[in-house]
């Protein structure tokens, strides 16, 4: 069965920091690509970062760069995202989701999504 499960969410202060976590199982990551979204409530579904294991090449949004990392761990199957200097308007659902890699960062479609991870950023 094909599952994408993300963890590392929880309540953080502004400044801080949360490493998410997006575990693939019954399939393998090698000839995918990784996109990590969010949303906020009331707001549109934003793609917030990517990374393609045809060559490793990552992207990210405006409003993360700098900030945030995209990483994998081919031996976990695991893709991770290293959230720094974390603002109130992080706070948001995250997901990941995959799809094949078509030699950009990120998949021109996505096949399977997580059920999303709650991040929370607040005083």
């Amino acid at each position: 069965q094909v599952q994408l499960v993300e963890s590392g969410g929880g309540l953080v202060q502004p400044g801080g920091s949360l490493r998410l976590s997006c575990a693939a199982s019954g399939f393998t990551l090698d000839y995918y690509a990784i996109g990590w979204f969010r949303q906020a409530p009331g707001k549109e579904r934003e793609g917030v970062s990517c990374i393609s294991n045809s060559d490793g090449s990552t992207y990210y949004a405006d409003s993360v760069k700098g900030r945030f990392t995209i990483s994998e761990d081919y031996y976990k199957n695991t893709v991770y995202l290293q959230m720094n200097s974390l603002k109130p308007e992080d706070t948001a659902v995250y997901y990941c989701a995959t799809g094949p890699a078509t030699g950009t960062p990120c998949p021109n479609v996505y096949d399977y999504w997580g059920q999303g991870t709650q991040v929370t950023v607040s005083s």
